[in-house]
């Protein structure tokens, strides 16, 4: 069937013959009479700058009934799976819906009488043709036209039976060519808007990640820390996540954030004012942690003498952040599953199902791809899991950030314990610089306040810091001044050779900054 009225090629007593009389629509006769140029420059005139042509496709259908007399005028686009939209109609008696697919979209169609066209269509199709019959239309004539690739076809329906001849077909296709030059300017321009909103939205998680990297911004919870690229990745891509509700997977090694990363995510959604609940997987056994995650009701086992609301439930509105999914068993694996699938859960026990609007984001240290060949972790929960992922580095992957984390949290120590803030000696900063951080950045910290605490005059030596001996990956003093080059030769990259802010980046005075680069004989090569 044709987009705009059904024709069967068995339909001969009721459709003239196009292919075997008149050929494919290149073949047509001309219409007798020209398209007249008046028309053609009004209808111009009415559809040039027009970014939505249905408001002017009465107009359109005014406008051309002085060539081409018709009822109504319709204009439909089928895709390529063979789905019909309703793009445009002149008048409100043609159906909104229910338009079906040409079995060859680059022909024209003539239907000289729509009542015969009846007996041959299934109910679905002869929905279509009912709607027509029943505003009073009788005949049709389609012709189609292409679009940004997109392939239209224009309908003039009259409610005069044999209304329509060859003759009248290259007149129609004149008017089809110009409206599918209006629809291609329409969806030009909408394409530009969405690459302008999509730009705009870039640019606003942009400034948002240029607001946490060059000012710390403070959350609820602490701050984001970090002027890496590495940790730049992170934050643009929890910025572009955070506004949905989509499921969220934080890889990343023990240690790395990512409990601060969801808390990131959830404050940063429509969500913030909502519950943020966070359960450890690997922290409770099966039983257990089903109990916690779905509640029980009463008597749903030994010791459960009253109800109790799981951890889902007290989520609602909310994120629920479950660390270490990785360490599930495959029974809970299975029910949270069904949860993700269906948003709906039953406490354990109980046998009504209730709803959940819940935002889940999933984390772990493991690689769950390796799970799933191991047969641990259940491949249709991963996939569930992994619409979003986000991989958080090792602290040694950004190890240009240990001088910032330092001193934020020698700031955050000093004011939790009533003194003065502590400083590092610079032996102390080479050491965190040449340390690989195996326990990443709950290890740095854990290290600098044990060190805060030690050092009495409020200034931390590297004896201060008693770092793990490294068995593996110990840096040698040569390996350490290659870090520090680069580390500070970034720096002044990223400021343009700024001496002031790549000191302030890397956490150093300006004499500590200008002491290293004699050291390492930096100079800007554009000034040399």
């Amino acid at each position: 069937m044709n987009a705009v009225v059904a024709m069967r090629p068995d339909d001969i007593e009721i459709a003239e013959r196009r292919h075997l009389l008149w050929g494919p629509r290149h073949a047509s006769p001309t219409s007798g009479s020209p398209f007249l140029a008046e028309t053609s420059t009004e209808l111009l005139r009415t559809i040039a700058d027009v970014l939505d042509i249905r408001s002017v496709f009465p107009r359109v259908s005014e406008i051309v009934k002085q060539v081409l007399p018709h009822d109504a005028l319709a204009l439909v686009f089928s895709d390529r799976s063979g789905h019909v939209t309703l793009k445009a109609r002149s008048t409100e008696d043609l159906p909104g819906h229910g338009w079906c697919a040409s079995a060859d979209d680059k022909d024209f169609s003539i239907v000289s009488d729509l009542r015969k066209l009846q007996p041959r269509f299934a109910p679905r199709e002869l929905n279509v043709v009912d709607a027509l019959l029943a505003a009073g239309y009788r005949s049709s004539l389609t012709v189609p036209s292409v679009a940004q690739n997109q392939v239209m076809r224009l309908g003039f329906f009259s409610k005069q039976a044999e209304a329509y001849t060859p003759e009248d077909v290259a007149q129609a296709q004149h008017i089809a060519d110009y409206v599918a030059v209006a629809v291609a300017h329409e969806q030009l321009a909408a394409a530009e808007r969405d690459r302008a909103e999509a730009r705009g939205r870039a640019e606003r998680v942009d400034a948002r990640v240029r607001a946490f990297v060059d000012k710390g911004e403070a959350l609820p919870y602490g701050r984001m820390i970090g002027r890496s690229d590495a940790w730049k990745h992170v934050l643009t891509r929890a910025l572009r996540v955070a506004p949905t509700d989509t499921t969220v997977f934080l890889q990343g090694e023990s240690g790395t954030g990512k409990e601060l990363v969801a808390r990131f995510i959830h404050q940063a959604s429509p969500r913030k004012d909502g519950p943020f609940v966070a359960i450890n997987c690997a922290a409770l056994p099966e039983q257990l942690l089903e109990s916690e995650l779905f509640g029980y009701e009463r008597g749903a086992f030994t010791g459960a003498h009253q109800a109790k609301a799981g951890q889902i439930e007290l989520a609602c509105r909310g994120s629920l952040f479950l660390d270490e999914v990785s360490e599930m068993s495959l029974m809970a694996q299975v029910k949270f599953l069904r949860f993700l699938q269906e948003r709906e859960f039953r406490r354990l026990g109980g046998t009504r199902m209730q709803k959940a609007n819940v935002r889940v984001i999933a984390a772990s240290n493991r690689d769950l791809r390796k799970a799933v060949g191991r047969g641990t972790f259940r491949d249709d929960l991963f996939y569930r899991l992994q619409v979003f992922d986000i991989p958080l580095p090792s602290l040694r992957e950004h190890i240009d950030d240990v001088p910032l984390l330092a001193e934020h949290f020698l700031e955050e120590f000093g004011e939790a314990m009533g003194h003065r803030s502590t400083r590092l000696t610079d032996d102390a900063r080479d050491a965190l610089l040449a340390y690989s951080w195996p326990g990443n950045v709950r290890e740095l910290r854990n290290v600098l306040e044990r060190a805060s605490i030690l050092s009495g005059d409020g200034v931390i030596e590297k004896r201060h810091l008693a770092l793990q001996t490294q068995t593996t990956g110990t840096a040698s003093a040569h390996d350490l001044g290659t870090i520090e080059r680069q580390t500070i030769e970034n720096a002044l990259r990223k400021t343009d050779w700024n001496k002031s802010k790549a000191a302030r980046r890397l956490g150093l005075t300006r004499t500590q900054l200008y002491v290293r680069l004699r050291r390492y004989g930096l100079e800007n090569p554009e000034a040399m």
